[in-house]
């Protein structure tokens, strides 16, 4: 039974995220989700695992083909980030120690004013400080400190980030995305 409203609801969410309108996808997950904040814009082809692990905050964009995975902890996303598309944020992963292949979960946390470029995957246990951002196809197996530049296989820090993160994402609109 388990499984079959788990299929349920995987056909579910991929009906909602194929229409075009992002206020229905919107509705959906703020059911769904732990909490949902404000002005959080949901693109098309979003999967989530586990959306009662997942805490969203305000101002947050999620672009296209995005993964959030709940199943192993909680992530928590802050304020004002953006996650550009195909990046997959997993809390639960194979132990490669184990002799029975078996799964070991821990939460994700990500600061306000995170940006998460395209193709990025954080994996369990990351805490992404506020204003870092993670370059385009980027692999993060450790902490992120607050304002740091990383990118790479697995990711390292390239830079600080020099800006005084006045910007809030509340403004993306778009209508049939």
């Amino acid at each position: 039974m388990k499984n079959f409203l788990l299929g349920v609801y995987k056909l579910t969410q991929s009906i909602i995220m194929w229409i075009p309108i992002k206020y229905i996808r919107w509705i959906f997950f703020k059911i769904l989700l732990n909490h949902c904040g404000r002005e959080v814009y949901f693109s098309r082809n979003i999967e989530i695992r586990k959306p009662k692990n997942i805490f969203i905050g305000n101002n947050v964009i999620i672009n296209k083909n995005v993964l959030l995975d709940g199943r192993g902890g909680k992530l928590i996303i802050g304020n004002n980030v953006d996650i550009a598309q195909e990046s997959n944020i997993w809390t639960l992963e194979h132990d490669p120690h184990d002799d029975f292949h078996l799964v070991e979960g821990k939460s994700v946390i990500i600061g306000d004013y995170v940006w998460i470029a395209s193709r990025t995957t954080v994996l369990p246990g990351v805490k992404i400080g506020d204003g870092a951002v993670i370059a385009s196809g980027a692999v993060v197996v450790k902490d992120v400190p607050d304002g740091m530049i990383v990118g790479g296989v697995p990711a390292k820090i390239i830079s600080k980030r020099n800006s005084k993160l006045l910007y809030n994402l509340s403004k993306y609109k778009t209508w049939f995305d």
